[in-house]
């Protein structure tokens, strides 16, 4: 006699404080992608689902057959605070922090880690992630208090949290690598090469970089910015920065 199938709605609830949760069906589809561990994965119609991955990513198609569970849309309602219009969540768990730890501080490095300094706002983050992702990054290493694996961050990065390494560490415990900071006192970014074992910080939205990775600062750079613009959002000096350095530099 073969054990019953777990019910996913008490595998949720059970693993549900102590996982990462995946809210959407993008987030899921790139979770799988990069080998994320999903213990549980549910939606209110499972055939749109699977159609829904047949026409934009057949390559996970399978792995979501044998991981969705259809689940009543109330139900559903009580597992999500808010959501997704694709009516898909799953929990995934969170890499080892020793993992990611010993991928960023790898050498030689081959890529940059991005570093944000006190970031204040989560969708900001969660952007940045999926930026650094795209490129190829090593990682992303938050500062501060904010959650790098926070709901929203993980929503905004559309799952991209598995393809890279995320973590929040003190300024002191960053990687190794010439660290590049971005200030508008800095020199052009466009004559300068950023190496592929950078560290490339960027400062809270509100005030800038903080005193400690100042400090601990090897060169300052700016982005060409037209006179009397006060700022870029946050990730589009990210993806700025990121083509810079992909692009060979000069």
């Amino acid at each position: 006699m073969t054990d019953p199938a777990p019910d996913p709605l008490s595998t949720w609830r059970r693993l549900a404080d102590t996982t990462v949760l995946l809210d959407g069906f993008h987030a899921l589809k790139h979770a799988v992608r990069f080998g994320a561990e999903i213990p549980v994965a549910v939606t209110v119609d499972r055939r749109a689902a699977l159609a829904l991955a047949e026409e934009l990513a057949p390559d996970v198609r399978e792995p979501l057959a044998a991981l969705l569970t259809e689940i009543p849309e109330r139900t559903y309602r009580t597992l999500v605070a808010r959501p997704h219009p694709t009516a898909v969540a799953a929990l995934a768990v969170r890499p080892p922090r020793a993992g990611n730890l010993e991928r960023l501080a790898h050498t030689p490095r081959t890529t940059p880690v991005v570093v944000l300094d006190n970031p204040r706002n989560l969708g900001n983050a969660g952007a940045v992630i999926r930026l650094a992702a795209g490129f190829g990054a090593t990682g992303v290493v938050t500062t501060g208090t904010l959650d790098p694996w926070h709901p929203t961050v993980v929503r905004g990065g559309a799952g991209l949290h598995f393809a890279t390494a995320v973590e929040r560490l003190e300024v002191a415990e960053l990687p190794p690598g010439p660290l590049f900071a971005l200030d508008p006192e800095g020199d052009d970014i466009r004559g300068i090469k950023l190496p592929d074992d950078a560290v490339l910080a960027f400062g809270s939205e509100r005030s800038g970089l903080s005193p400690e990775l100042r400090e601990r600062t090897d060169h300052l750079v700016a982005l060409p910015m037209r006179p009397q613009v006060s700022s870029y959002n946050l990730a589009t000096s990210v993806a700025m920065t990121l083509y810079h350095w992909s692009a060979g530099g000069f």
